[in-house]
């Protein structure tokens, strides 16, 4: 049996969307934030020693990282849908963006989360220097960073409905978490294809199955 441990507000928000698009047989285990720290409890690190979700228990083991537990389900679960493309091009844009979502998308969006959280923290005395800093590290590298990944990312997807092929993969489970959370915050308003995609799966059945599952969470 499957089992599941699902931390709120997370990348693992995006494995029990596959599970359920799947049909697994699965057990959740829902864990939630420190409300102070923002972080994931200590009891996490029990399932596994970095203490991360999401983290998937299989009768062979425990597997974590987003883009593990994805082939993992895919190569013992998928069938017609959400397989990787059988076909070669398809099969190399899937091998992209899963690895694009993660290694080109992700870091400076944890980054300027970071950023913008050590600014709020930052006492007022300190704030105009602080500021400062924060302003010229995002505009020099990670502001733009971002825009030329998003602007590939929407042209992309005003000519494809899906990451790799013509219906969904792992890939378009892989990028949704990113996607969803520049849709929630508001970032991505002038790339509608985007905002598009994150409509699109979030109207999936199982989309909404995972999210009556899991429970609150903030990106949908």
């Amino acid at each position: 049996m499957l089992t599941l441990h699902h931390l709120n507000d997370s990348r693992s928000q995006r494995i029990l969307w596959l599970l359920e698009e799947l049909g697994a047989e699965y057990q959740l285990e829902v864990y939630q934030r420190d409300q102070k720290t923002g972080l994931a409890p200590t009891e996490l690190k029990a399932i596994h020693q970095l203490g991360r979700a999401p983290v998937l228990t299989t009768e062979n083991g425990t597997l974590a990282e987003s883009g593990a537990i994805i082939e993992y389900l895919v190569k013992h679960y998928a069938d017609a849908t959400f397989a990787a493309p059988s076909d070669e091009k398809n099969y190399q844009s899937y091998l992209f963006w899963m690895h694009f979502a993660e290694g080109s998308l992700m870091p400076p969006l944890v980054a300027m989360k970071v950023l913008f959280k050590a600014r709020e923290k930052t006492p007022l005395l300190f704030k105009p220097v602080v500021n400062k800093m924060v302003e010229g590290i995002i505009r020099a590298y990670y502001g733009p960073n971002l825009e030329q990944s998003l602007k590939y990312i929407e042209s992309w997807l005003s000519s494809h409905e899906w990451f790799a092929g013509n219906q969904p993969t792992g890939a378009d489970v892989q990028m949704s978490f990113p996607l969803e959370s520049l849709v929630a915050t508001g970032r991505a308003k002038s790339y509608p294809a985007i905002t598009e995609f994150v409509q699109r799966i979030h109207a999936r059945p199982a989309y909404q199955a995972a999210l009556k599952k899991g429970g609150e969470y903030s990106y949908a």
